[in-house]
């Protein structure tokens, strides 16, 4: 036990009445947050550890009333204190979409049913989009993202230090991917709308961690289900529901373009700039934060990297700068 919870026991013990009968850890997070489940006497509920110095709890507050709005599943605030970044809410259970979509689930849900209850959802919180709600995803932030790739996986990770002309032909790629970024529309963006943070529960789904929400390219949050840091699908599933989520977009009025090919498009690049960003944010957790576990998944999203990098002239470098990243990643490491 320690400072910080023993403070949130505490204040839970007051908001409620009486001290919980349990509390249990709910999750774990990449994040500094940490979340419990509290039993009483009633229904179990969920509080939120947000150290304020570390994360902001008002965004939570501001996008789950937001998502709300918009008609999506999200968990209800029974009580706040954000000076000291505590939140008591509303439990979404513990079936997880993550566990229900694996090939071995045991609850043999359809995966096409679920993926459906989450396009439609996705829908419902972009065709409520409004600017000058949510910060913009904007060049400097999308820039900043793909600079952890050479930073954190290629410098820290494999240690590889770039030599001018593989920092030039990178620049090249990284200049290409930010302009179709940043010439698509913008909507809501969770920025995390993956199976890991969807419930299976009534209305379905319900919908996790979206306090990093921003306004920004409408092809991300697709990108991100449909190309995720834990499950992956066919080729064939990935189109499928990514056609069903544009016809529906363009029923809802969503900003996609018209034509499927250029979203599908823009689909493939946004998924480009989240991959090499997630790339750098898992070799940073395992080295600045000591969470390493994250690393085990790096090879899909080299692999993803590389369905897409395969199909497009313009981004030839990167995959010549992957193979000698593989190359320098195959090499035996000098001893600790």
């Amino acid at each position: 036990m320690d400072e910080r919870f023993r403070a949130l026991e505490a204040w839970l013990a007051s908001e409620l009445g009486a001290p919980p009968r349990r509390i249990e850890r709910a999750s774990t997070d990449a994040s500094f947050r940490r979340y419990f489940r509290v039993f009483t006497d009633g229904a179990a509920r969920i509080a939120m550890d947000a150290p304020p110095e570390r994360e902001n709890t008002r965004s939570f507050v501001h996008v789950a009333r937001l998502m709300k709005d918009a008609g999506v599943h999200v968990p209800g605030i029974l009580a706040q204190d954000l000076a000291r970044g505590f939140l008591l809410l509303t439990d979404l259970g513990t079936r997880g979409y993550l566990a229900a979509l694996r090939p071995d689930s045991a609850e043999k849900l359809p995966p096409e049913k679920l993926l459906d209850d989450a396009t439609s959802a996705l829908v419902r919180w972009q065709a409520a989009s409004r600017p000058g709600e949510l910060p913009e995803y904007d060049e400097t932030l999308l820039r900043r993202e793909l600079d952890l790739f050479p930073e954190w996986y290629l410098g820290r990770h494999l240690g590889m230090e770039l030599a001018p002309g593989q920092r030039e032909a990178l620049e090249g790629v990284f200049r290409a991917v930010l302009d179709r970024n940043l010439a698509e529309r913008r909507v809501y963006v969770h920025r995390d709308f993956m199976p890991r943070n969807l419930m299976v529960c009534e209305p379905n789904p319900g919908v996790l961690d979206f306090q990093d929400a921003v306004h920004g390219p409408v092809s991300y949050d697709i990108a991100c289900l449909m190309r995720d840091a834990f499950i992956s699908w066919d080729e064939e599933r990935v189109l499928d529901v990514t056609i069903r989520y544009w016809e529906k977009a363009r029923a809802a009025r969503v900003p996609v373009p018209d034509d499927f090919a250029e979203f599908w498009r823009d689909v493939e690049w946004m998924g480009l700039q989240r991959h090499l960003k997630v790339l750098g944010i898992f070799a940073r957790l395992c080295y600045r934060d000591g969470k390493c576990g994250y690393l085990e998944d790096t090879p899909r999203f080299i692999g993803y990297v590389r369905d897409t990098v395969k199909r497009y002239r313009e981004l030839a470098p990167l995959w010549r700068l992957l193979d000698e990243a593989d190359e320098r990643a195959a090499r035996p490491r000098p001893a600790a």
